[in-house]
């Protein structure tokens, strides 16, 4: 099925959480704000999160902060011992308007997809205050701290990640198109790290405000903004050595042994099949950075090949160069799982790593394909098909041609 198709489930949970979010806000206008004091206190944490939300790290949760307080609110049933009197729809409003008022900033940079962001904010307040909220008013949480009482709000905290993380695999899918297993993965992953310390806080929350009242706020905000700091230079690091991966690459660019833009395009075109065959995460990670550097062994050539094209070559000079490249890598401090595919890049298909697999595939097409004209990716295409007999991977290439289907058969420009 085509991305195209599949975009009604992006247009579902938008629609979901837009006639939730309607519904609360005519409800609470109805009705009054209750609690008022408690409801600007949360607003105005959950607005401050959103401000400091920001776009491109690799981590799941681009505002801990602000998620960990809206959920607090949705889970929160006393301030200072005395029990609140808040419902479901009052929750989602307030979180939905200190979202809307922290995301204008975000919304006038053009920075991230500020919808999704919103529809998962509102659908798993929405999830979390619908498990707790009713039954708390009734008393069948004993209206009491305590371990249990603490325990319960840790597991409807968990079940609330898992449904955000659903969501938020559900939509990359359909604007994707792929696979939602490993979209799931990824998500679940990133829950042990920034998202385990989301759940955290918004528990502390909702227990300390109970106990203190609404000045354990700032206090519990804290330890998550240094937490949101540290994965801040994390990703900043992150960039950084990916940087730096990608300026070996362009060594035999620069050497003219290869075509300019050629490891990007290989590094692109492979992270994108290995997407559509299930990778996700770490493997994902080597992959691009194997991509990237699978032509440096090249260097070591006195007789540079012709356009670089490797794919042409006979086998022992192909698994020269894989093999002069994995030590070159080796002695750059990459991971040894990079070299590794690096240098199986010319073993015989069947006996290669998935990652090799893509790796020599997607280098032979965009060889194949360069500088051949209008039908030159189909050309290659049909050309990498008959050699699937020995030299190339059926799956990858049955995998490179659906990626190459959504982009009409086209590549990205040279340079």
């Amino acid at each position: 099925m085509s991305v195209a198709r599949r975009r009604p489930l992006v247009t579902l949970i938008h629609a979901c959480a837009l006639c939730l979010a309607a519904a609360s806000l005519a409800h609470t206008l109805w009705t009054g704000l209750d609690d008022r004091s408690v409801a600007l206190a949360f607003a105005v944490l959950v607005t401050l999160g959103e401000l400091a939300r920001w776009s491109g790290a690799e981590v799941r949760e681009s505002a801990p902060l602000g998620a960990a307080g809206a959920l607090a609110y949705a889970l929160l049933g006393e301030d200072a011992g005395r029990a609140t009197e808040h419902g479901v729809p009052q929750v989602v409003t307030v979180v939905l308007a200190a979202s809307l008022v922290g995301s204008v900033p975000h919304i006038a940079r053009g920075q991230g997809s500020t919808a999704d962001h919103l529809a998962r904010r509102i659908l798993t307040v929405a999830f979390a205050a619908f498990c707790f909220q009713p039954l708390y008013n009734q008393g069948a949480f004993g209206k009491g701290a305590g371990p249990a009482y603490a325990l319960l709000l840790v597991v409807l905290l968990t079940l609330t990640a898992l449904c955000d993380a659903v969501l938020a695999a559900a939509l990359a899918h359909s604007r994707t198109g792929w696979p939602f297993g490993p979209l799931l993965r990824d998500e679940l992953r990133g829950m042990l790290g920034i998202g385990s310390a989301v759940c955290a806080t918004g528990a502390v929350m909702a227990l300390a405000v109970a106990v203190v009242g609404l000045w354990a706020l700032p206090v519990f905000s804290l330890p998550l903004l240094l937490t949101q700091l540290s994965f801040r230079r994390y990703a900043a690091v992150r960039t950084t050595y990916r940087q730096t991966i990608a300026s070996l690459a362009r060594a035999t660019e620069i050497a003219g042994y290869t075509p300019a833009g050629h490891a990007r395009r290989v590094a692109a075109l492979s992270r994108a099949v290995g997407r559509d065959m299930g990778l996700s995460g770490p493997d994902l990670t080597v992959l691009e950075y194997a991509a990237l550097m699978h032509d440096i062994g090249q260097l070591s050539l006195v007789d540079p090949v012709p356009a670089g094209a490797t794919a042409a070559l006979p086998a022992s000079e192909q698994r020269r160069i894989a093999l002069l490249g994995g030590a070159v890598v080796r002695q750059t401090g990459v991971s040894p799982q990079v070299a590794t595919v690096v240098e199986r890049q010319a073993d015989p298909c069947r006996e290669q790593p998935v990652a090799a697999r893509i790796v020599r595939a997607v280098n032979a097409y965009e060889e194949k394909a360069r500088d051949a004209g209008p039908g030159g990716p189909l050309r290659a295409l049909e050309e990498l098909r008959l050699a699937t007999a020995g030299d190339y991977a059926p799956e990858v290439v049955e995998s490179l041609a659906r990626v190459l289907a959504k982009d009409c058969l086209t590549l990205p420009g040279a340079g």
